[in-house]
């Protein structure tokens, strides 16, 4: 197994954000999966290695990576260390950051040797929010040729209520607690002057309808997080969108943070599959 680091530097404040490859180096060339994290998630969640390398045995180039301003730093990617960025992130950010992405796995400066890599399949897998923001890249770059999403949102102004939200607006700054890390997160009001001012932009309804390339939409029936009632939306907006829903499963389809087992949860292992066998099939 061939894994390469990767430092990128975001369009916004110039922030460094670091992504990784995995494949098996064998000259021979591969798709390519680009991998969103969700919200307060970054790219070594969990058993997201465990899934980079699953993927990477089943004949793809896996890349994922942090959103330049998910809280975490390229000398600590793992942990929310700069929450000022965490405050300072929004939709657009995220979408940016893929962009600078796909165009350094085009530019003659990635380090992935042209030889390991299918330039005209490249795929994009996102996971809840992340979900979201693949759906609207995939709307606004044609070099993306084919999309999972898991237990996607389907709803990115999904404020809290009219009162919560003119608290906010008038304090400048809300705060999400995390129970893992015990931190309460901040959120800036920038994220919904950014949503209003980029509505045409960031409108994952017409993303949906508009998307052409063959599309899988994985959801968890007991979802507590994104109900899959999210899934159900997605279908109506897209008919040609394939949907899958795991029966049981939860939003991290049994991932958990650390995760110590050898062997990927039933739930997620039945997503990878899911994801390699659609893939495959297009590719």
């Amino acid at each position: 197994m061939k894994n390469i680091d990767i430092t990128l530097v975001s369009k916004h404040n110039n922030r460094k954000f670091k992504a990784d490859a995995s494949f098996v180096q064998d000259n021979k060339p591969k798709p390519i999966i680009i991998f969103n994290h969700g919200f307060k998630g970054f790219k070594d969640w969990g058993p997201f290695g465990m899934v980079a390398n699953k993927l990477a045995e089943a004949g793809f180039v896996f890349i994922k990576m942090n959103f330049s301003h998910n809280g975490t730093t390229p000398e600590n990617p793992t942990e929310f260390a700069d929450l000022e960025a965490f405050a300072n992130n929004n939709f657009c950010i995220e979408l940016d950051d893929t962009g600078v992405l796909i165009d350094y796995i085009f530019s003659d400066k990635s380090a992935i040797p042209s030889n390991e890599i299918d330039l005209d399949k490249v795929f994009i897998v996102g996971h809840s929010r992340g979900g979201a923001s693949a759906i609207l890249k995939v709307n606004e770059d044609k070099r993306i040729r084919g999309i999972v999403t898991w237990a996607a949102v389907n709803n990115l102004e999904s404020w809290h209520s009219k009162e919560e939200l003119e608290h906010w607006k008038k304090n400048g700054r809300l705060y999400i607690h995390n129970s893992r890390t015990n931190q309460d997160m901040p959120l800036d009001y920038q994220l919904v002057d950014n949503f209003m001012k980029n509505r045409d932009r960031l409108n994952l309804k017409e993303a949906v309808k508009n998307t052409q390339i063959p599309m899988l939409a994985i959801h968890g029936s007991d979802d507590p997080t994104v109900p899959v009632s999210a899934l159900k939306g997605i279908k109506a907006w897209n008919p040609n969108a394939e949907i899958q829903i795991i029966d049981g499963a939860q939003h991290t389809f049994g991932g958990t943070h650390p995760f110590e087992s050898d062997e990927l949860p039933d739930d997620l292992e039945k997503v990878v599959k899911l994801t390699i066998d659609f893939f495959k099939t297009i590719g």
